[in-house]
This record gives structure tokens, sequence and C-alpha cells, in this order.
């Protein structure tokens, strides 16, 4: 295969690799974020313990979590026609990426919000705070290190579970590494998406990381 060919192949799955990575990355917090908040809030520790509540959102959760990704990607092919119109393709890729990313943002926010001191939130109780300003303006703002450190690490996984989406035609560098690089036998293609893959999961962590010394700071 001519270069220029795998260059213009390289190029494509990079494209759709990060749309879907931006997508599933917007659709899993406007989930995961208020998922995350509402476990802390019922949380035996949280602001206002529900027992019952956090124990049922807990399993599912985990019950979402244990399911591997491939078999989450078949089993929700009926769910992923009914809202995108197809089962492949990138935007079909990302229907499993966001149930499969979610629950686990869920729970990463939910731990960021645990690790904020609880003399914090009795301080701003004494000062006579609702529970609603101690959430926005005290636990979400100290927890924002924590949540953008969390977000790396879920947006690396998102790049990974993107990649195996390629098995089942979801597009990307992961398609054109099994497509073209494994079932014909090309290395070449198949070395340049695991440098790519990897540059695209250095770069992000770069980024978060200066981001995050950013926000340190202040």
């Amino acid at each position: 295969m001519p270069f220029s060919q795998i260059q213009q192949l390289l190029t494509q799955g990079l494209l759709e690799s990060l749309y879907m990575l931006i997508a599933t990355t917007v659709l899993s917090y406007a989930l995961g974020l208020p998922l995350g908040i509402l476990l802390f809030h019922c949380s035996p520790n949280g602001l206002k313990p529900q027992a019952l509540l956090y124990k049922t959102l807990s399993l599912v959760v985990n019950i979402l979590r244990s399911v591997p990704f491939l078999i989450l990607m078949v089993y929700v092919i009926p769910l992923t026609r009914a809202i995108a119109g197809t089962s492949i393709g990138p935007t079909a890729a990302v229907i499993p990426l966001t149930l499969s990313a979610f629950p686990f943002i869920g729970r990463l926010v939910e731990s960021s919000l645990r690790e904020v001191p609880t003399g914090i939130i009795d301080a701003a109780r004494s000062m006579g705070a609702s529970d609603r300003q101690i959430l926005w303006d005290v636990l979400l703002s100290e927890a924002r290190p924590s949540i953008l450190s969390g977000g790396i690490i879920a947006a690396v996984n998102i790049i990974s579970y993107s990649a195996m989406a390629g098995f089942i035609g979801g597009g990307g560098l992961g398609s054109i590494a099994i497509n073209y690089g494994y079932n014909r036998y090309n290395t070449e293609v198949m070395t340049w998406t695991v440098i790519l893959i990897v540059i695209l999961v250095q770069l992000i962590e770069g980024l978060g990381h200066r981001l995050l010394k950013k926000i340190n700071k202040y």
C-alpha cells in the first residue's frame, strides 16, 4: 500500500478517533457528573444520606462497570440503531462508549467529593450555608483538581475503548488497525496506528496535567 494512501487512512482515522473522544467525553460528563454528585449527596457520609437510594444507584453503577466493553457494544446494538440510525461508524460507537464511561466518571466524581475534608463542610455549615451552597461553592470548588485528574484518566480509557470499537466497525484508528493492519497483515499500518494512539494519549495527559498545575496555583 502506498504511503500516501496510508497517510490518508490514518488522517481519517485520527479525526474519527478525536470525534469519538470529544463526543463521548462531553456526553459522559453530562451524565456522570450529576450521577457522581447524587451518589455523594445520598451516601452515608453525604449531605443528605439516603441508604436505599445510594445502594440502588451503587448497584446500577457497579453492574454497568462490570460489563466488558466489547460485550456491551454488541448487547446495545438495538439501542445504538434506534438512536444513531446505524450500528457502525464513529457516531454509533459513541453510544456504547458513553454507556461504558459515564458510570466510571460518576464514581470518580463521587471519590473526588469524598476527598474534601469534613472540616471544611462543617465550617461552611456553621456559617449558615445551605446544602446547595456547600455543594456548589465548597465541595465542587475544592474537588476541582481531583475531578480534572479523574477526567484525564477517563479520557485515556475512552481512547482505549474507542480503539476496541474497531472490532465491530466503530471507526477510528482502531478500525484501521484491525481492517488494514491485522486482517491484511500490514505491519506498517498497524505500527503507525499504535504510534498515533500513543501520541494521542501522551498529548491528553500532558495537556491535562498542565491544566491541573494551573488550577492548583489558585
